[in-house]
């Protein structure tokens, strides 16, 4: 095979993974938007928690977290589909790129049962609206305040070093086979969670379905992820949000 006709294999793997990447953040987003008033009505509608009230809320989460969590996951996959690629080209067996990708999700789909669980517990205890936004300012700063301080932990900064350098991470943790490739999803979706869950629990204060707000934390997140390795990013952020929270409590005493 030729130095050129590899490149362009390389080329078109690559535009299928980035194609496909995109679908699924659309349709995650076109749901969201389309159904955010459904859900709003019956989430509003149905106060008390049952099995299908928990459902739709966690299904309502894992959908949330792959519109918001793929695209900022993006430079990660497309390495692991290049390198993937050097290493069928050397003889090795065929891997797809979506048993890596399950991996990741499965680390979301895992945070996002436990954030309906603790929708459900906060809706319980009323500090959740029935429009899933936040009804005490002490919670609300509470919450800031703690997003805010991770953002300077050292274990917020090792998770994003992790996300920032998908080259290094994939160099360093390679496994062959679908299993492998499982397994170092799995193993990126943690540090990816690691670095962004207080984060989503922001998603309390601002409204869980307020998409303006989801978008800006997703944004956000993507920016952390694809920005130079830096601290003072997501410290700037983190003083932000420390004196957001400050304000709030000042407020609600």
């Amino acid at each position: 095979m030729t130095v050129m006709h590899v490149d362009s294999v390389v080329r078109r793997d690559r535009r299928i993974v980035a194609l496909s990447l995109v679908g699924v953040t659309i349709l995650a987003w076109l749901y969201l938007v389309l159904g955010a008033a459904d859900m709003d009505s019956a989430m509003a509608r149905n106060t008390s928690w049952d099995a299908r009230h928990l459902v739709l809320t966690f299904w309502m989460w894992v959908v949330m977290m792959v519109g918001m969590m793929l695209p900022s996951a993006s430079p990660m996959i497309l390495m692991f589909a290049r390198i993937n690629r050097d290493h069928r080209s050397s003889g090795e067996p065929f891997v797809p790129t979506a048993a890596f990708v399950a991996g990741y999700v499965v680390v979301w789909a895992f945070f996002s049962l436990t954030a309906a669980m603790v929708q459900w517990g906060l809706s319980s205890s009323e500090l959740l609206s029935p429009t899933l936004t936040s009804t005490n300012a002490g919670f609300s700063a509470v919450v800031l305040i703690a997003a805010g301080v991770y953002q300077w932990t050292p274990l917020k900064n090792a998770c994003l070093r992790h996300c920032q350098s998908p080259l290094g991470f994939l160099m360093t943790r390679w496994r062959a086979g679908a299993n492998g490739a499982f397994r170092m999803g799995l193993a990126h979706g943690i540090y990816c969670a690691g670095c962004c869950w207080v984060l989503m629990a922001l998603l309390f204060v601002g409204g869980v379905m307020n998409l303006l707000w989801v978008a800006v934390l997703a944004g956000f997140v993507l920016v952390e992820k694809i920005a130079p390795p830096n601290p003072w990013l997501p410290r700037l952020a983190g003083t932000a949000l420390i004196a957001w929270g400050g304000w709030m409590a000042a407020v609600s005493s």
